[in-house]
């Protein structure tokens, strides 16, 4: 069973950009492998090998980004509610141990900015987060050990 990719319709409109201008590099890249073949012997020839490593890892994007898209769940944003942290919602936290405040929004993965304020559900904070309401600690394992978090705030 695939993975479901949770995203917005913008998130969902980049992934299909990215993808027409991955297609677009296919012929660019068959005539660099054309002309490097033109010049004789393969077994030697640096350019060839490089136009040939650069089609695989074309292709390989260009499979990822058609696994996101047929995958890929818009979140209705008029379902969005701010009872309890779910997709979508941008979360104030305090970190109880350095009292740092923090805001996040909480996205799919495909969609993830840490330095823009966008935070996967995946990552350990935002699997801690999900579900949980405004006034709850929560604690999420990460790496350095165990972190917890007061939700000061939910909005949309």
């Amino acid at each position: 069973m695939a993975d479901i990719h949770y995203m917005t319709q913008d998130g969902l409109e980049k992934l299909k950009k990215d993808l027409a201008d991955a297609l677009a590099k296919r012929p660019e890249i068959s005539a660099a492998i054309a002309e490097a073949r033109e010049k004789g012997d393969l077994s030697e020839n640096a350019e060839y090998d490089a136009a040939r490593e650069a089609q695989g890892l074309l292709e390989i994007k260009i499979a990822n980004l058609k696994n996101l898209i047929a995958n890929a769940k818009i979140i209705d944003e008029s379902q969005l509610s701010t009872e309890k942290v779910q997709l979508m919602n941008k979360v104030k936290i305090r970190n109880l141990a350095n009292k740092a405040v923090m805001e996040f929004t909480i996205v799919g993965e495909t969609e993830a900015d840490f330095a823009h304020g966008k935070l996967a559900a995946t990552t350990p904070i935002g699997r801690a987060l999900m579900g949980h309401s405004k006034g709850e600690v929560v604690e999420a394992q990460v790496p350095s050990g165990v972190m917890k978090f007061e939700i000061l705030d939910i909005t949309l």
